[in-house]
């Protein structure tokens, strides 16, 4: 599976954004968020450097890490349980310099050691929150010919609403916009409210190892926080910091209204073929029995994971694993995640249900496209 043959190590921070959907990070975080039917918003980052031969990834995780430390586990399913490099998941207080980060700096200060100790050449840095394809070879080729010391990927698109009416409460809030000139990153814009298509920062940085440990030393004895407000935009004149343009599918999530509408874009054949289409995205194995569909079960223009049970009708929906649709029952619009039981003659429209939540006989529950109904997980309604 992993191409071990790129001179570079990933660090990903699993836990960026998770105050933009509180719902669904009750009891998990940004990279656990369940995705596509049978995926987890990590799956698709972390597949991607698998699949451009980066077989040293570190997570760096914050809180609320139990749900995905049990999809990671030692990281086989990605190839990455290995004696050296592998998968490498750093939790807050495992060990003394190991703490409750606030930002990057923080939290990069923290495994210095271990950086230093490694022998790739460069870094990719990452957030969760984007669920995309990635090509790292590419962007690392582009790199390494501009003679960039930073590399930032962005895309060309709008500001979600999610992002536009941000309230920041800590360091992993803030979001960017590139002003570029012939590549080269002249400004970088934090939390802008611009519309229209903005280059906007897919928080994908690439940066020499020796270069990021001396820029985290010089800035975490100063006391600074953020890597791209504090060490970054500061330094724009003396550093060479260049954007690499992603022109891929990708899913960011801003906003639980977000989260729905991405998903459902997901049922285009079109998006589904963008995101999947270049290399194969890699999850945890359930070892589910196939999906069945039973008596007059009626299912339209769904996306279905294995070990659900079908007896009723589904229309224009995403079924996680395990779920369970009575007889008579009509399911649409929605998003039903891991062992939702839709019991008989109930009736759903536009409703996000969280994991192992029972809707009861008979009843009838109907948000809008404007406004899905979520439902908390474990809940009977």
């Amino acid at each position: 599976m992993v191409k071990s043959n790129t001179d570079a190590l990933g660090i990903i921070f699993p836990n960026s954004y998770d105050n933009q959907v509180p719902e669904l990070v009750i009891e998990r975080l940004m990279a656990s968020i369940p995705i596509a039917s049978r995926y987890r918003m990590i799956d698709f980052l972390l597949s991607s450097m698998v699949n451009c031969g980066i077989d040293n990834v570190t997570v760096i995780v914050r809180k609320n890490y139990r749900s995905l430390m049990r999809h990671l586990g030692s990281g086989r399913t990605w190839d990455l349980s290995r004696k050296n490099g592998g998968l490498n998941i750093v939790p807050p207080f495992a060990e003394k310099t190991v703490k409750m980060y606030n930002g990057r700096i923080e939290a990069l200060a923290s495994i210095l050691e271990f950086l230093k100790s490694q022998k790739e050449k460069y870094v990719f840095i990452s957030d969760a929150n984007i669920a995309a394809n990635f090509d790292f070879n590419d962007m690392l080729k582009t790199h390494e010919a501009s003679g960039a010391d930073v590399t930032i990927a962005y895309k060309k698109e709008e500001i979600p609403y999610g992002f536009m009416n941000l309230q920041p409460t800590s360091s992993t809030d803030l979001y960017y916009t590139l002003s570029l000139e012939n590549d080269r990153v002249k400004e970088i814009q934090i939390n802008p409210k611009e519309s229209g298509l903005q280059n906007f920062s897919m928080n994908i940085y690439l940066i020499e190892r020796n270069l990021l440990i001396q820029k985290i030393n010089d800035a975490y004895v100063r006391g600074l926080t953020y890597f791209e407000r504090d060490i970054l935009a500061p330094q724009l004149d003396t550093l060479k910091v260049h954007g690499y343009e992603f022109k891929g599918y990708s899913v960011r999530i801003s906003d639980i209204k977000n989260y729905f509408d991405e998903n459902m874009k997901l049922l285009e054949d079109e998006n589904l073929d963008a995101l999947f289409g270049r290399s194969p995205i890699y999850t945890k194995v359930r070892d589910d029995n196939p999906t069945r569909y039973i008596g007059c079960a009626k299912v339209k223009n769904a996306m279905v994971a294995d070990g659900c049970v079908i007896e009723g009708e589904v229309e224009n929906s995403i079924l996680f694993r395990g779920v369970k649709v009575g007889k008579g029952a009509k399911v649409k619009n929605c998003i039903l995640m891991q062992d939702t039981v839709i019991s008989d003659n109930a009736k759903v429209e536009y409703m996000i249900t969280d994991k192992e939540v029972t809707i009861t006989q008979g009843k009838t529950i109907t948000g809008s496209d404007t406004f899905p109904v979520f439902i908390a997980p474990y809940r009977t309604v």
